[in-house]
């Protein structure tokens, strides 16, 4: 079987993104996702990590991750105000431990809008919104600009599964090259942990994503 695998999104558009907050409360696969990237902020060993989530989308992760560490501050970056004014409802009462920051990640200055270094950046299901390859290459090197030594990126996304025989719209694109994309970053030596709700023969919009994490060491470029 073949077909193309991809999205559309208006995500200035306030009914378009509350509907689409509606229909992707997190799954358990999803959850799990959020539980894996919990586990690499908690392996900084910083009693009280900064955070950066970029394309915090609804607020789903943040209150999952929120809840679950109560020493970490967290900052959530969205290009929409529209989610970003739908973050604040899912996060709630735990709104005093996030900043909200709306920024563009294809402006390449984006890391200047953020409040404070982060300890750890992490994101799911945005980057590949992007639009290409590029723009994901991009921004892992920002993050990597942007993280001191012992900082981590986490980058649960879409991807594009090896043995495929179906199109993939340009952001959905296979874990080899993600990891080129980290090393050429500076990042010496980035994973892929997981590959969740995999699917080769009839996959939705929905299925084949990975978790990539990245460490940020002092042997990296630039230190």
């Amino acid at each position: 079987m073949t077909g193309f695998v991809g999205a559309q999104h208006a995500f200035h558009d306030a009914d378009f993104v509350r509907g689409w907050a509606d229909r992707f409360v997190p799954t358990a696969p999803r959850l799990q996702l959020f539980d894996m990237v919990l586990d690499q902020i908690e392996a900084i060993g910083a009693p009280a990590p900064h955070v950066v989530e970029l394309g915090a989308g609804p607020g789903y992760m943040a209150r999952h991750i929120l809840e679950r560490h109560d020493r970490l501050t967290y900052e959530a970056l969205d290009f929409s105000k529209v989610f970003i004014d739908i973050a604040h409802e899912t996060i709630g009462d735990l709104t005093h431990r996030v900043v909200f920051t709306e920024a563009d990640l294809t402006d390449q200055s984006w890391p200047s809008a953020l409040t404070r270094r982060p300890d750890a950046i992490i994101s799911t299901w945005a980057l590949h919104d992007l639009g290409g390859r590029q723009p994901v290459a991009d921004v892992y090197a920002r993050c990597f600009e942007t993280l001191p030594a012992g900082g981590v990126l986490v980058n649960g996304d879409f991807i594009k599964p090896d043995g495929t025989s179906w199109e993939y719209e340009p952001g959905r694109f296979e874990i080899a090259a993600h990891l080129e994309f980290l090393r050429q970053a500076g990042f010496q030596d980035p994973q892929s942990i997981a590959h969740l709700e995999p699917n080769i023969v009839d996959p939705t919009s929905s299925q084949n994503y990975a978790c990539m994490i990245a460490w940020r060491s002092a042997g990296g470029r630039n230190g």
